[in-house]
């Protein structure tokens, strides 16, 4: 029998929403409303690529050459991002999850949906490798509605040692045209500068009268953005527009951080937008890292909604 690329496939319905979620790295395969994407997707037949709806445990963006401290111990991690040298994305968006709700939907190997339903809990045990030596559980629950879906995630230090920990997502905004026409808004108070070569945080600026001042909606035009920003608020939302319809795909959480990319690597279909708990290089710097202690658990969840 023949696998998929993404592995099984699980579909939610529900309030004229559906979601395809996959056993490989637990992620969101696409995400519609009636008959347009309100995420971007990728086929049945090939694998997630430009991190498509996948998730990043246990820290989201990159780790700069790899490296850093935590508690006295030197660890370096495998460089995941090789021609910027750095570790990009976390450790599980390859990993094989399972489903954990008893009563959850299936496919075979095709992909072809099972029942309708409107809620998925799935599961992976992360264990500890070069550069992270720790235990985790992992949980991801999915709940759509006609409210849109909510995404939980959650982690569970099993081990026996103080664990690091950081999460986000990958989700691309999506109606259907280029990114180039639609119409962006958000409000933060500061946007982190990179360098160009390999992404390397430099410092904050300030998003008011910059080009990256969305916070009276405009059209994204040519402008490119793979940055992060925060100042968000307690619960912040991020709005991709199409002018002409009207059609509108949001994305709203409560992470300290989150990242804006307008897909290149997808030819500007959509817009990336990634809530944090932790900014780049959070592992060598400290900045909003998540220290978890044996039998602590971390949750936090983003909703997608038109």
């Amino acid at each position: 029998m023949s696998v998929l690329p993404s592995g099984e496939q699980w579909v939610l319905r529900s309030g004229g929403y559906e979601a395809t979620v996959v056993s490989v790295g637990g992620g969101l395969r696409g995400l519609t409303y009636g008959d347009r994407p309100v995420l971007l997707g990728y086929d049945a037949s090939e694998p997630a690529h430009a991190g498509i709806g996948q998730h990043l445990f246990p820290w989201p963006n990159r780790i700069s050459g790899g490296k850093y401290t935590f508690q006295g111990t030197d660890q370096q991690l495998y460089l995941t991002e090789p021609a910027r040298g750095n570790a990009i994305h976390g450790l599980t968006r390859w990993a094989n999850w399972i489903r954990l709700d008893a009563d959850g939907p299936s496919s075979d190997a095709a992909g072809q949906p099972g029942s309708d339903v409107d809620l998925l809990v799935v599961g992976h045990r992360l264990h500890g490798q070069p550069g992270y030596p720790h235990q985790l559980d992992l949980r991801v629950t999915y709940r759509l509605g006609e409210d849109g879906l909510v995404v939980t995630a959650s982690a569970t230090n099993v081990g026996r040692t103080a664990a690091p920990y950081g999460y986000g997502a990958h989700p691309y905004l999506s109606v259907g045209r280029s990114v180039d026409d639609c119409v962006l808004e958000f409000t933060a108070t500061d946007w982190l500068e990179v360098s160009p070569e390999n992404m390397v945080p430099i410092g904050l600026a300030p998003v008011a009268g910059s080009a990256f001042d969305f916070s009276t909606p405009h059209a994204i035009g040519k402008a490119s953005i793979d940055n992060a920003f925060t100042g968000l608020g307690n619960a912040w939302s991020v709005s991709l527009t199409d002018p002409d319809s009207g059609a509108r795909s949001i994305l709203t959480s409560d992470t300290p951080w989150m990242q804006l990319f307008t897909g290149e690597p997808v030819g500007r279909t959509a817009l990336a937008v990634e809530p944090m708990t932790c900014p780049p290089d959070a592992f060598i710097t400290g900045q909003n890292l998540i220290v978890l202690e044996p039998g602590d658990v971390h949750t936090t969840s983003f909703q997608v909604s038109v």
